[in-house]
């Protein structure tokens, strides 16, 4: 504050003298003013500066001996051991140097004894320095009881007896090895029990000398054992906090890994299903594409080398225009899963009328129907509107009525039926045909490639059922199959309503 005010006087001579020389003069009124002003200014400066350089050195003497390479864990152990061992230096001090420029009857060698637990601390700090954090630990467990021992012994009582317990305190949560946590607990207690129960005749006591220095031995034991214990404390449960963090996260990455470990499992469920699916194709092109184009080949070939008669020609035309009707199915089949592969499964949702897109595919196979004299009646009532995507039911509907005029008999009958629910159409395919032995229906409803001849020898490929299964569940739809030998199938599927 002397300082200040000095540094006001100077300011206002100057001023003055800036005045006078104007012809102006300052009241002095005005410059108690100014101090006035000035003064809880520099006070609160002054003390935010010794605050914050005080926060500054008390972290200095926490990181004492931090190494980059340090785990969290440890790092705040040893600063916890760090701030412990620099308060019972100071602490340790204040009493002999008092003593020592004080007290007349306090020689140079009773400062020395006196100060020997203050000098401990500072050799752990000096260890720790250099991090040989090991030697610390013995020091201060070891060599702290016994130079306290050695104070007693000496004959000086200076009221640190609650010292001990704070050294067994605080050995349970620095030493890992038990053996040297119950030799650092015992040699404290027993030091205890000795030196403040049993001996009782000192030449020095300080609770005689200085009562006032010996309430503060025991108030700062009692306050290093609290705040110990409250470090201790804070310390596990940061710890069990970062223990119930990693726990957490780790039970985070699990989930994430039986995620990704499904995702996976599926992904390679669908390579698998894809490349079953790929190999059945080339199969389908390597034979059955390749059949009919040889026989339209050889057709042809008969045709141009040996002149056919116009009435063979049309004898061998019905076989022709099967394995050309069965070259289209499979073609727009093929042209289809292809799309959709392609497209990567992505379905293009439109409100389509059901019943105009049952009297296209109709349409499209009445010629094949008529020509086994197969009856197709169509019962869809108009402005039945679905939620779906038109090529792929398309596909669906010309698979499941070509299957049915493939395996049902000349004169045979098929009905396509329109169920309406709350939310939802319930289509049917039904026949008259040969139906399906359990075996066969097995292979099917279990998405197994299947194939069999139709009752006029139409060839089929077994690939038509496996899409119509995929794309009904791409529109959220599926296909149910029942059917019994001799008696006929019905193959159905669910469509959710537009709205």
């Amino acid at each position: 504050m002397k300082f200040f005010q000095v540094r006001l006087a100077q300011i206002q001579g100057k001023i003055r003298s800036r005045r006078l020389d104007r012809g102006v003069e300052t009241s002095p009124a005005k410059s108690l003013l100014l101090f006035q002003h000035l003064k809880p200014k520099g006070l609160s400066i002054g003390m935010g500066f010794l605050t914050q350089k005080s926060h500054h050195f008390l972290e200095d003497v926490k990181s004492i001996g931090f190494t980059k390479t340090m785990d969290d864990l440890d790092r705040r152990k040893l600063s916890i051991f760090n701030q412990l061992n620099f308060f019972q230096l100071v602490t340790g001090l204040i009493v002999p140097i008092t003593f020592l420029f004080g007290h007349s009857k306090f020689a140079l060698n009773s400062f020395i004894i006196a100060s020997l637990p203050a000098l401990v601390s500072f050799i752990v700090l000096y260890f720790n320095l250099y991090r040989r954090y090991q030697a610390g630990m013995i020091v201060y467990f070891i060599l702290y009881p016994v130079v306290t021992s050695f104070v007693y012994m000496k004959g000086m009582n200076l009221g640190v007896e609650l010292f001990f317990i704070l050294y067994g305190i605080l050995s349970v949560f620095f030493l890992q090895e038990i053996s040297h946590m119950l030799f650092a607990v015992t040699l404290s207690m027993v030091s205890y029990f000795i030196l403040a129960v049993i001996c009782k005749d000192y030449t020095f006591q300080l609770q005689t000398a200085n009562f006032f220095f010996y309430v503060f031995n025991q108030i700062a034991a009692m306050v290093f054992i609290f705040y110990g214990l409250y470090l201790i404390k804070k310390e596990n449960n940061l710890y069990q906090f970062g223990i119930l963090g990693t726990n957490k996260a780790l039970q985070e990455n699990n989930i994430k890994i039986e995620k990704q470990k499904a995702e996976i499992e599926q992904k390679a469920k669908e390579l698998s299903e894809l490349n079953s699916l790929k190999n059945k194709l080339f199969s389908v092109i390597a034979h059955d594409l390749k059949s009919p184009m040889y026989a339209l080949r050889n057709l042809f070939t008969q045709i141009q080398q040996q002149h056919l008669p116009l009435k063979e020609l049309k004898s061998l035309i019905p076989d022709v225009v099967n394995d050309l009707n069965y070259t289209t199915g499979l073609m727009d089949n093929l042209l289809q899963w292809a799309k959709s592969q392609m497209q990567s499964g992505t379905v293009h949702l439109q409100t389509i009328d059901i019943s105009d897109l049952t009297n296209e595919v109709v349409n499209l196979l009445l010629l094949q129907a008529t020509s086994k004299e197969v009856v197709i009646r169509n019962q869809v009532k108009s402005k039945c509107y679905v939620l779906a995507d038109k090529d792929m039911i398309q596909l669906v509907l010309r698979n499941l009525l070509s299957n049915a005029i493939k395996f049902t008999p000349e004169g045979g009958s098929i009905w396509i039926r329109l169920i309406e629910d709350e939310n939802k159409y319930h289509i049917t395919v039904q026949d008259t045909g040969i139906g399906m032995t359990k075996e066969a229906l097995s292979k099917i409803s279990d998405n197994n490639y299947y194939t069999t001849k139709g009752t006029s020898s139409e060839a089929g490929t077994g690939l038509g059922i496996m899409l119509c299964r995929e794309f009904l569940l791409k529109n959220g739809g599926k296909l149910q199959i029942e059917s019994e030998e001799g008696k006929g199938s019905r193959f159905s599927f669910d469509l959710p309503k537009a709205s």
